[in-house]
C-alpha cells in the first residue's frame, strides 16, 4: 500500500489552478502521500489534499513547508497559492467520477434524513462547512472486509432570529 500516491488526473487538470499540475507531480516525484504531507505540515490529510485541488487556502506556513517538502521555489508558491482560493471548480456537477458521484449519491439519498435529525438535535440551522473538518480512517472488521469511515465535523450554526 505505501506505492499507492494519489496523482492528478488529466481530465481535471484544466479545472484546477495552474499550480496543482506542479503540487502533484512532486508529489508524485517525492512518493509522498497525503498522510505524510499533512503530518509535515500539521494538518489534516484533507485539507492537504484540498490544497493541491485549490479548495483551501495556504497559510504562509504552508507554503514554506511545501516548498521545503516537495522542492518547489517558495516565490512560485507565494504567487500562486498566495491569493483566495475559487472554490468548487474542481468537477462537473453532478460528477461523473464514480467514487465522487457516490459520495454525491450518499446526499441525494440520505440528504434529507441527516437534516431531520440534525434539526431534532440541534434546532433550525445548518452544518458550517467553513468552521469544518474532516478525515477519512480505513477499518477492517472479524470477516477482513474493508470499510471507509468518513467524518464530517461542521459546527452548528443556528439560524438568526430578526
Amino acid at each position: 500500500m505505501a506505492d499507492r500516491v494519489a496523482t492528478l488526473d488529466s481530465s481535471q487538470a484544466d479545472r484546477l489552478p495552474a499550480y496543482s499540475k506542479g503540487l502533484f507531480e512532486a508529489k508524485a516525484r517525492s512518493k509522498l502521500t497525503f498522510e505524510a504531507i499533512a503530518k509535515e505540515l500539521g494538518r489534516g490529510e484533507v485539507a492537504v489534499a484540498a490544497l493541491f485541488y485549490g479548495q483551501a487556502q495556504a497559510s504562509p506556513e504552508d507554503i514554506e513547508k511545501l516548498s521545503n517538502l516537495l522542492g518547489i521555489s517558495k516565490e512560485a508558491l507565494e504567487a500562486s497559492m498566495g491569493g483566495f482560493p475559487d472554490r468548487g471548480h474542481s468537477g462537473p456537477m453532478p460528477p461523473v467520477e464514480p467514487l465522487v458521484y457516490r459520495l454525491y449519491e450518499i446526499v441525494q439519498n440520505y440528504g434529507y434524513a441527516f437534516k431531520a435529525i440534525m434539526n431534532e438535535k440541534f434546532g433550525d440551522g445548518i452544518m458550517s462547512a467553513i468552521a469544518f473538518s474532516s478525515k477519512v480512517d480505513k477499518e477492517v472488521d472479524s470477516d477482513g472486509v474493508t470499510w471507509v469511515n468518513i467524518t464530517l465535523r461542521g459546527k452548528w450554526l443556528p439560524y438568526s432570529r430578526f
